[in-house]
């Protein structure tokens, strides 16, 4: 089943960012949930920003009207029986900086806004002030320099795996040009090789495992060659043995590509193991709250770095930036805030756990 809100986002960014024109029909799941912030996008700016970063975050603060709960329920604030809309504050004054080609992961606790982060480089959303900067421009809505891997896969169930990895290529391209049918199909086969699914190409989502599914969707972000691939929890929905593995297929992939990769996850040892730097975010309103850098002496050796003393200490020092945090976050009731102001029915706070979440 395809999660709406990740398909609905996945969605409206590809059309938003011009890569395909038409709706994309027929899809029960399909909405324009963010069509109408994307077509309203201001014009970037023309005068060049000296570029210190990939990505800049300069002072980002993002804040939500907030609906009351329904039926005495407490909304996304944690307060029941609220009666007016209040404004949320998700992200306050956050400043960061990606270097070119780095794999940044991102940690917090649960309505820390890991999310809202994401979907403010992703162009999805924009600040309520501060900047958000790529190669020194604003962004200002979706691009092509920008690709987004979701935690559900948002593949069309009516479409085989080649097809929905060349969805992306069926518009025009950074150099103006459009691919005809079979170079869309060579460059399908191109990326799902790269991430191990050669020989599955004709195969429909529903003979696919859901790791695999997960290889299309990042083949398919990866094949209209974008600098920045952004990804939002991509294997928190996969067994632990299936995670690993695509966890070693990322940094393959990584590594090949040098691509600059933002990669939000619950796991601390997910982070420790993906990240050259892990960025740790405090509880709501989310504030960068220190950057620890991941040096682990051969990582590309043949033995698993998990059990290395190195990767041992780095993880305990996540942990303990963390700790304190999902504390706060889980007392004062903290939840995930979608785009439109609501909060889903989930458990306030999150499970701080040392082993990948």
């Amino acid at each position: 089943m395809i999660k709406d809100e990740d398909f609905t986002r996945w969605s409206a960014w590809l059309k938003s960012s011009g890569i395909v024109k038409n709706d994309l029909t027929p899809s029960k799941y399909y909405t324009n949930k963010f069509n109408d912030l994307a077509a309203s996008a201001p014009t970037p700016s023309t005068a060049k920003i000296v570029m210190t970063a990939k990505i800049s975050l300069r002072n980002v603060t993002k804040q939500f009207t907030v609906r009351p709960g329904k039926g005495g329920r407490a909304g996304a604030t944690g307060k029941p029986g609220a009666k007016e809309p209040t404004t949320l504050t998700a992200i306050s004054s956050l400043s960061l900086d990606v270097r070119d080609g780095e794999f940044l992961t991102l940690v917090g606790p649960s309505g820390s806004g890991k999310t809202t982060l994401l979907d403010l480089l992703a162009g999805l959303s924009t600040p309520t002030s501060g900047e958000v900067l790529v190669d020194g421009q604003p962004v200002t809505g979706p691009g092509k320099d920008r690709a987004v891997v979701f935690q559900q896969y948002a593949l069309f169930p009516w479409r085989t795996a080649s097809a929905n990895v060349s969805i992306g290529l069926e518009g025009k391209g950074t150099d103006g040009r459009k691919l005809n049918r079979r170079e869309r199909a060579a460059k399908a086969r191109e990326y799902l090789k790269l991430v191990g699914l050669a020989g599955f190409e004709d195969r429909f989502p529903h003979e696919l495992s859901g790791g695999m599914k997960q290889r299309v969707a990042i083949a398919r972000s990866l094949a209209y060659e974008p600098d920045v691939l952004l990804m939002d929890e991509p294997f928190a929905a996969l067994d632990a043995q299936t995670r690993e593995q695509l966890q070693d297929e990322l940094l393959r992939i990584w590594r090949a590509t040098g691509k600059t990769i933002v990669f939000i996850t619950h796991g601390i040892d997910e982070a420790v193991y993906l990240g050259q730097r892990v960025a740790v975010l405090s509880a709501r309103p989310g504030q960068l709250k220190q950057i620890v850098d991941v040096d682990i002496p051969d990582r590309d050796g043949e033995d698993d770095i998990r059990s290395h003393p190195a990767f041992v200490e780095q993880r305990h020092k996540v942990w303990t930036l963390l700790h304190d945090e999902v504390r706060l976050a889980q007392d004062a009731g903290h939840r995930k805030i979608l785009p439109d102001g609501t909060a889903p029915d989930e458990v306030p706070g999150t499970t701080l756990e040392r082993s990948a979440a």
